[in-house]
């Protein structure tokens, strides 16, 4: 290693890390106004099962996610998870790696918190988790870039952080299906000390929470950027709900029709005058 002839200490050299010394990984959580009671809830599950992770308060990104950056540059993050709620309805979580990218904007679906499930996993809050990815991450480059993505983000978390335990009891699974991931997360159950070593006697128990993840775009950069990905599959919500009013506007428009045309057939088709009409009619006796 060269000596500074001045100071008698080590030059540091871009872009190489001291020896003994390994940068960590933190994650920026943070969501905009509008939440929801349920997006909040999943915003707070996220901060437990991320040691790793910092707050921050609000923000009004509409316009402008630049800001995102500096809170991250600030806050010594390099990666970053923006909860994005719209119309106080649709929530897309955005997952980026400050500055410079790359970055993925998910539409979240199924939404399914800890207080919500009643399941009867749990694991020490702080410990660390095995991430298990699905077989088909690997086909194709845009799955493998998404997999990469998410293997730093959620895999954060080091021995060296001061948050972080170090014990390994649950496990993230990221399963692809329907074109959407799926999360789930299991405690790892042992039956006694013995079976740490034997993985057949090994029970995996749902923690949570769970949730779904669409794919709507990828960019090349931080928020922004050149569009390396566009899920053909991908339907706005906005859209669904348009077709649901359009379909039932179509059923009273076809129950509006149905009268007229009822009504012009009875028109057209009068009933013929019945002959026993009077039959029953009461007559007055004093004539």
């Amino acid at each position: 290693m060269a000596k500074d002839a001045r100071a008698g200490g080590e030059l540091d050299v871009p872009g190489k890390a001291r020896k003994g010394k390994r940068d960590l990984e933190k994650v920026l959580l943070l969501c905009t106004r509008g939440v929801t009671h349920r997006h909040r809830h999943l915003f707070q599950d996220l901060m437990q099962l991320l040691p790793s992770g910092k707050k921050e308060n609000k923000l009004d990104t509409k316009k402008d996610k630049d800001v995102v950056n500096e809170i991250a540059e600030l806050k010594g993050c390099t990666s970053c998870i923006l909860f994005e709620v719209r119309k106080r309805m649709d929530l897309y979580l955005w997952m980026a790696k400050t500055p410079n990218g790359p970055s993925v904007k998910f539409h979240v679906q199924n939404i399914h918190t800890m207080a919500e499930l009643k399941l009867t996993g749990n694991h020490l809050k702080g410990s660390r988790a095995i991430l298990s990815f699905h077989g088909a991450f690997d086909e194709q480059p845009h799955l493998q870039l998404l997999k990469e993505l998410l293997s730093q983000i959620f895999g954060s978390s080091t021995k060296k952080h001061q948050k972080t335990k170090p014990f390994i009891d649950h496990v993230f699974n990221f399963t692809l299906a329907d074109n959407r991931i799926w999360f789930r997360n299991y405690q790892i159950v042992l039956s006694d000390d013995r079976s740490k070593t034997n993985f057949d006697k090994m029970q995996l128990v749902e923690v949570g929470p769970r949730f779904v993840l669409n794919p709507v775009k990828m960019f090349s950069g931080s928020f922004k950027g050149q569009v390396l990905y566009e899920n053909p599959n991908y339907v706005s919500p906005n859209t669904v709900r348009a077709d649901e009013r359009r379909g039932k506007s179509s059923r009273y428009v076809q129950k509006v029709k149905a009268k007229k045309r009822r009504k012009i057939h009875e028109e057209k088709n009068a009933k013929a005058p019945d002959e026993f009409a009077d039959l029953w009619q009461e007559h007055d006796l004093s004539d």
